[in-house]
Formats: structure tokens, sequence, C-alpha cells
């Protein structure tokens, strides 16, 4: 290894998707919607939702967690740090990453959340990097889980198809400078909050019977606000990069976009000029799955993957908060049918 840069490399990612499937067509005997409705204002088919009765978010992060170790051939006492990221805690406190690594086996690390609503992902790849590019730690697991269909409210047609439930997991080693997190920007205006939020279950405004009377613990959208905000810093951050890296569209293999719209994506992709094969759609599948749809598109394409892929990520949540990052592939990935997704190094 080449130890005069040490980066941050993702080496394996696994995923978790709950058994049931909302379809458009269930969801239209639900609410006033259909799929063709759907489908043209966001390209969402299906979404995966967790009903298991006593399950949350850190149960299916858990099992992204374990067959990630599978994968990788990691042990949970070689880990260092695990981090959760995302909106859904299991409870307030503790920390679900703390709840995940007790399910999980991991003893001998430290851990924490980190939320930036669907730009957590990204906000703690960046942290997390730092804690390999130092040496402080050999193996980070990141997992990005989610089960946002607590929070949706099955009257509005407006938001109601939007979400998904899931969970994804990767494994980031230190590794040769010519491979992993090569850049990145991240950002954040707190400004906003307003057109994209939880209202009531925090400190301001905390449970009670008349907030649940008020329906104020649903997700709140103000559609054309937060698509108009969306896809001017995606693109945005997405050139910058590309332009201080020397990145071209065809220099650049894969877009990783934040699956919230097809269309917010297609406007992305159409800035950095990208065409639609070189960038990675499941939206269609899993919907809106705030701090997952990252992970989860590396868990969906990895076996099409190839050592030296430049990848540039592109990310936008409630806050607001936006980045983006520009990622050079470490592996191979190899898609085995008897056993799932399959990759390492060299």
């Amino acid at each position: 290894m080449n130890n005069s840069r040490t980066r941050a490399v993702i080496t394996g990612v696994a995923g978790y998707l709950p058994e049931y499937i909302l379809t458009n067509e269930e969801l239209s005997r639900m609410v006033d919607t259909s799929d063709e409705w759907i489908m043209s204002r966001v390209g969402i088919r299906e979404r995966h939702i967790l009903k298991t009765e006593g399950e949350g978010t850190s149960d299916m992060a858990a099992k992204a967690v374990e067959r990630l170790f599978e994968k990788t051939g990691t042990k949970p006492e070689e880990v260092d740090l695990l981090v959760w990221c995302g909106v859904t805690p299991d409870m307030p406190f503790p920390a679900t990453a703390n709840i995940i690594a007790d399910k999980t086996g991991v003893r001998n690390a430290f851990g924490f959340d980190i939320n930036a609503a669907c730009s957590s992902f990204l906000f703690s790849l960046i942290t997390v990097a730092s804690f390999v590019e130092t040496g402080r730690c050999r193996k980070v697991v990141l997992a990005g889980a989610e089960r946002l269909t607590m929070y949706v409210d099955y009257t509005d047609r407006a938001t109601c198809p939007l979400f998904g439930d899931g969970a994804a997991a990767v494994l980031i080693e230190p590794g040769d400078g010519e491979y992993g997190l090569i850049d990145s920007i991240a950002r954040a205006d707190g400004a906003g909050r307003k057109h994209l939020h939880l209202k009531a279950g925090g400190s301001v405004m905390p449970s009670s019977i008349e907030t649940v009377i008020r329906r104020q613990h649903y997700i709140h959208q103000e559609g054309q606000a937060v698509f108009k905000a969306a896809v001017s810093r995606m693109a945005d951050t997405s050139a910058e990069l590309m332009e201080r890296n020397g990145l071209t569209s065809e220099t650049v293999s894969w877009l990783i976009p934040h699956q919230a719209n097809l269309r917010i994506i297609d406007a992305t992709g159409s800035r950095m000029g990208l065409p639609k094969e070189k960038v990675m759609v499941n939206i269609d599948k899993y919907g809106n799955t705030s701090s997952a749809t990252i992970p989860l598109c590396l868990y969906d394409f990895e076996d099409r993957l190839k050592k030296g892929d430049n990848i540039v990520i592109a990310t936008f949540g409630g806050g607001w908060t936006w980045g983006a990052a520009y990622l050079k592939w470490a592996y191979d990935g190899v898609r085995d049918v008897s056993k799932g997704l399959t990759g390492g190094l060299d």
C-alpha cells in the first residue's frame, strides 16, 4: 500500500428490505391516486414497508450489517466504529448505533448517530472517512436505515406514495491513495426547514394528545419548494465537484443520486451531461428511503461496478442539507446467484 496518502475505501456493501411491498395499485385503494399519477410525477411503482410487530430501524440495520459481515468475512470484534445515520431512530436515546452494535455482537467499537435528513449517508461518509484517514480506525461500519413509513400520513396523496423502509450498510477501511473518497462538498441551510420537517415530538413541541389530534407527527413537505431547491443544489454541487477534480461526462462512470423523485434525478444527470445509463436509479422499487437510498443503490448495482470507476454521489435533504462526493471505486463487484452480491479488494 502507498502510505503517502491513506483514503477511506468502501470494501463491501449489503442491504436488507422488509418483505411487505406496497404497490401503487394497492395504494390507490387507500387514497385518491393512481399508478399513472404517481409514476408520472415521482417515478415510484412500489415501496417496502416494515410491518413486523416490535421491530424498528435497528432491526433492519442489524440484518444488513450481519450480511455485510458474512460477505466481507469481517468479525464483529474487529470493528472499531459503528455509525447509524438517519431520521427514524429506535428511540430518542440511547443511540441507534449502539442498539445495532448490541444486536450484531460488536463489542470493541464506539458508535454514534448522525442526522442530516436525506443527506445523512453522505454527511456520515465524510465524517467517518476522517477516522480512517487519520489512522484512528481501521474498520468502520456505516449503516443507513430508515422506517420512514411510521411518519407517513396515508390520507395525504401528495406524500404517502413517496416513502419506503429499508437498510444498507457499508464497510469502510484504509486503502491505497488511488482509491476511496477523493473529494466532497457538504452544505446546510437551516432556513429551508420550514418546507420539509416533522413538527411534533421534539423539545419545541413535545408529543401530546393535542399534537396527535392535530396530526403533527407526519411528514410535512411543500413539494414545489423542495423540488426547486433539490434540483439546483444537487446539480450545482455535482458540477462544482466535477470541475475541481477534472471530471467530465466521459470520465464519470456513475452518478448515485438520492432517490427522492425521478424528475430530480433526471435533472441532476442532465446538468452533469450524463446519459441515463450512467445514472443509478432504483426509486421505482423502493421509493424514498432517506439515508438508505445511496447505499441501497450501491447494493443493487454492485455487480456492475468496476475497480477504478469514478463515482459521484449527489444528495439533498430537509434542513436544507445537500452535497456531493467523488469516490474512486476499489473493487470489481460480482453477482453470485446462490450467495447474493459479493466483492472485495484484491
